[in-house]
């Protein structure tokens, strides 16, 4: 297990920016470096402790997503090779060896493209309140974590106060013109549905979950995170049973500690124990041994 990495510290490489997991670098005009870091968020903030291995988790199940999906839709990786970084960032490889990646720069589309199969999260309690999720109107009846007749486009965009917002199809259309919208649709459902086959055949369930993409010069790309724990909802296929919450291969684990603890979900977030933060990593590397047969 390596060290936990809060943080990076590249001081000669200009900082873009730091999310609530990946670290972002300018290199050159065009290119970035993406770093996960093992910083974990729930509710909106980040917590006082880190996960142990979770940023190499992150990338690594990115990396294989990235290979598996090359022939449906184009990605910004350029490398993820520390020695085909350029310099000075070979120099920091105790920082980067297995949790980095260099892409292409790309023009982000405003809109986060949402997948979904089954019946979950913010679409549930869309659908208990409307009997629709994002405009689109669902069979009556339905229970929590249903299987949907067929996957669904739920697109959202990010709020004023940072969290995600479900948006209409049509939203879209005004946001980014018909055409686009139609290809951003088409293109997230059909990576959804080969990735959720893909996933069945190794017992897991992908129940829902999101795609960025952007332009690189004028070719749409796929990019950011693709299908890990912290994009999408991974369930274990033989424990399904719609009626309810599902066990999953995500932060769930986190989440229902900070209930137990009655945290008021403000500043300043608590530290993890460090025995939910080990069950919490364990459950990330179970979901990459699952999906791609190999140990990290």
């Amino acid at each position: 297990m390596s060290e936990i990495l809060l943080e990076t510290r590249i001081p000669e490489v200009e900082l873009a920016g730091r999310g609530k997991v990946r670290d972002i670098y300018r290199v050159g005009d065009d290119k970035l470096l993406i770093v996960a870091t093992d910083r974990i968020s729930a509710f909106d903030y980040i917590l006082g402790s880190g996960i142990p291995d979770k940023g190499c988790v992150l990338t690594q199940i990115s990396l294989f997503w990235f290979d598996f999906l090359a022939g449906v839709v184009p990605n910004h990786l350029i490398t993820a090779c520390v020695d085909e970084y350029p310099e000075p960032l070979p120099r920091y490889r105790d920082q980067l060896e297995g949790r980095s990646m260099l892409v292409h720069k790309a023009r982000m589309i405003d809109v986060e493209c949402v997948a979904r199969g089954y019946l979950s999260g913010s679409g549930w309690k869309e659908y208990k309140q409307t009997g629709a999720v994002c405009g689109i109107a669902l069979p009556p009846g339905l229970r929590e974590s249903d299987r949907l007749p067929e996957p669904i486009f739920t697109p959202a965009t990010k709020a004023q106060s940072g969290h995600d917002e479900n948006i209409s199809f049509d939203r879209v259309v005004s946001l980014v013109g018909a055409e686009l919208a139609s290809r951003l649709r088409d293109l997230t459902l059909e990576i959804y549905r080969r990735a959720a086959a893909y996933a069945e055949q190794r017992g897991i369930i992908l129940a829902d979950t999101k795609f960025e993409f952007g332009f690189v010069g004028d070719q749409l790309t796929l990019a950011d995170e693709v299908l890990t724990p912290d994009s999408s909802r991974f369930w274990p296929r033989e424990s399904w049973k719609p009626g309810g919450p599902q066990p999953s291969y995500d932060k769930q684990y986190v989440r229902d500690y900070l209930e137990s603890i009655h945290w008021n979900k403000q500043p300043p977030a608590p530290a993890l124990p460090p025995d939910v933060a080990l069950r919490t990593s364990e459950k990330y590397k179970e979901a990459y041994r699952a999906l791609t047969g190999k140990s990290l």
